[in-house]
C-alpha cells in the first residue's frame, strides 16, 4: 500500500536561518577587530623597520662624510655651488645608503636640486621609495603638486620627518632658553611656514657632527612621523605635513637665518619639523588652507604640524643611537621638546 504523504526533505525554518545569520554576524564581528589588529601590528613592525634602516643610513652617511645628514638645505654653500635655489631634503642625501645609488647618481646637485631643476623633476616623477612611508598611514601616496621643474607628473608624499628642534618656550626658559629659531611671516597660507627651530639634531643648512649632540645620541630624536590627517574646525581632513605640497625631495630656498626673529618673505624649510604641540594633536585647526603664520599648521610647508600617526596611542621615533621607540600621546610636551633639542642639558626621565 502506497503512502499518502510523499517523502520530503525537511528544510530550515525562517527562525533557524535568522539564528545562523546572527551567529555568522557575531563571528565576523569578533574576528574583524582581531584581523585589523594583526594587520596593524604587521604595519607597525614594518614602520619600525623602516626607521631602523633610516637610522643605519644616517650613521653610514656620517661615517662616509664626517658630518651628519642635513635636515633640509639650500643650493648654496656648504651644500651647493652658490646659487640661492630650492635645495634638497635629508631624503635625497641618504639615497646612496638605502640602495638608491642609481637614482642619486642621475641627479644634478645645484640649481634647484630638490625643486625647480627640470632634469631632476623628470627623475623624481612617480618615484616610490617604500622606506619613506609607514604602511599604516592613510595619507595619499602622492602630493597635489606637479614634479619640480614644471614637468607633468606627481611626487611621493613621505610620512617621516626630520627634527629641526623645538619652538621657544616648549622647554621652560628657566631650564633652557632656546633662541635658535625663526619666527614665521604673517600670511595664513604660503609662505609663512611657521616657527623654524635650529636647536635640534637636523636643522636647516648646518653641518653638525655626532659630537655636536651634547645631550647624547640616545637622548635625541632625529626622525619621527607625520603620517595621519589633520582635522580643521569644519571637521574636514587635510593631508598636511612638512613635505606638502611639494613632496619628499624639496629643501629650502631663501637666505633667512634661523637665529633671527625677523620674519622673511618666504619662511619655508620643507621636510623638517619644529616641535610645538603635543603628539597626535590632530583636531581643531583653522580651516583650509590653515594658518601658517599663527599656528604653523597649514597646507604649504607646515613647520609645526604635530608629530602624528595612525598607530593607536602615539608615534614612532628614531633616536641618534639608532634605537627606535614608541612615544605615547601622554608624553609631556616639555619632554618632547627636550628630546628634540641637541644640547639643552636635560635627561628626559618620562619616556615611555
Amino acid at each position: 500500500m502506497s503512502s499518502l504523504s510523499p517523502n520530503r526533505r525537511k528544510g530550515f525554518t525562517l527562525i533557524e536561518l535568522l539564528v545562523v545569520i546572527a551567529i555568522i554576524a557575531i563571528l565576523i564581528g569578533l574576528l574583524l577587530p582581531a584581523v585589523q589588529k594583526v594587520r596593524e601590528a604587521a604595519a607597525r613592525a614594518k614602520c619600525t623597520n623602516n626607521l631602523k634602516q633610516i637610522g643605519l643610513a644616517l650613521h653610514s652617511y656620517h661615517d662616509s662624510n664626517g658630518y651628519q645628514v642635513p635636515g633640509t638645505t639650500q643650493d648654496q654653500q656648504p651644500w651647493g655651488p652658490g646659487a640661492s635655489n630650492w635645495g634638497a631634503s635629508w631624503m635625497i642625501y641618504i639615497l646612496p645608503f638605502i640602495e638608491q645609488n642609481a637614482l642619486y647618481g642621475q641627479l644634478v646637485i645645484g640649481g634647484g636640486t630638490g625643486y625647480g631643476n627640470t632634469a631632476n623633476g623628470a627623475r623624481y616623477n612617480n618615484v616610490k621609495i617604500p622606506i619613506y612611508r609607514c604602511p599604516s598611514s592613510p595619507l595619499p601616496e602622492t602630493t597635489t603638486s606637479t614634479v619640480p621643474g614644471g614637468t607633468a607628473g606627481q611626487m611621493m608624499m613621505p610620512t617621516y620627518v626630520a627634527i629641526a628642534g623645538a619652538a621657544n618656550n616648549v622647554i621652560p626658559t628657566a631650564l633652557f632658553n632656546e633662541i635658535r629659531y625663526r619666527t614665521p611671516g604673517t600670511a595664513a597660507g604660503c609662505c609663512s611656514g611657521g616657527i623654524i627651530g635650529g636647536g635640534g639634531p637636523m636643522p636647516s643648512n648646518m653641518k653638525l657632527t655626532f659630537a655636536s649632540i651634547t645631550d647624547g645620541l640616545s637622548n635625541t630624536m632625529y626622525i619621527s612621523e607625520q603620517g595621519d590627517f589633520m582635522y580643521t574646525l569644519d571637521n574636514s581632513k587635510q593631508a598636511w605635513n612638512a613635505a606638502g605640497p611639494h613632496g619628499w625631495t624639496i629643501g629650502w630656498g631663501t637666505t633667512f637665518q634661523v637665529n633671527s626673529t625677523t620674519a622673511g618673505s618666504d619662511n619655508r624649510a620643507f621636510n623638517t619639523t619644529t616641535v610645538r604641540y603635543q603628539i597626535n594633536q590632530k583636531r581643531g585647526w583653522p580651516n583650509a588652507p590653515g594658518n601658517c603664520g599663527t599656528t604653523g599648521v597649514c597646507d604649504n610647508a607646515s613647520h609645526n604640524v604635530p608629530l602624528n600617526s595612525a598607530h593607536s596611542g602615539g608615534v614612532i621615533g628614531l633616536f641618534g643611537d639608532g634605537s627606535v621607540r614608541f612615544l605615547r600621546d601622554s608624553l609631556q610636551l616639555q619632554t618632547l621638546g627636550q628630546i628634540s633639542t641637541r644640547d639643552d642639558g636635560g635627561t628626559p626621565s618620562d619616556l615611555n
